[in-house]
């Protein structure tokens, strides 16, 4: 899942550029950087999670999904804004380990999609009025979760290999 070769040469800008070395080069920069990554995950994933559960059936019924997915997208959007920044921050810092990485080509082929699904498919849906959980709201919470555990997992897994 390595791409060709002749993108290394991107590959070595992104690590030498200016933030790049400051995040590689700093004691704590990359830490804290990670820290306020997962965190953000965590804002992004409770948002999603509660919307994509009340799709499927599970918790808050007495709520309707459209009310609920307008009530968590302002965390749902602040959270996705700050893992890309500080994802990019992330990925300046060793962009060469990342270029040789299956897992990060796993989560930068699924963020795309789950971005897409969620932003243009899934929350279009779930904000229609009077939405109530149907086989079809069941179908857009699942395929949410499993892009977004991909996205995370593959992330996860970066740090380990």
């Amino acid at each position: 899942m390595i791409p060709p070769e002749s993108w290394i040469v991107f590959f070595e800008w992104c690590e030498a550029t200016a933030p790049g070395r400051w995040v590689r080069e700093s004691i704590w920069a990359f830490g804290v950087i990670e820290a306020v990554h997962l965190t953000a995950l965590c804002v992004m994933g409770g948002a999603l999670i509660l919307v994509d559960l009340r799709m499927l059936g599970f918790g808050m019924k007495d709520q309707e999904i459209g009310e609920l997915a307008r009530h968590v997208r302002p965390w749902l959007v602040a959270g996705v804004a700050l893992m890309l920044s500080t994802g990019v921050l992330l990925f300046l810092s060793e962009a060469i380990k990342c270029f040789y990485n299956t897992s990060f080509w796993v989560k930068m082929t699924t963020l795309p999609f789950a971005l897409l699904f969620t932003f243009a498919v899934r929350e279009r849906r779930s904000l229609i009025e009077g939405l109530q959980t149907s086989g079809k709201s069941r179908v857009l919470g699942s395929v949410s979760m499993v892009l977004w555990f991909t996205v995370a997992a593959a992330g996860r897994w970066i740090g380990f290999s």
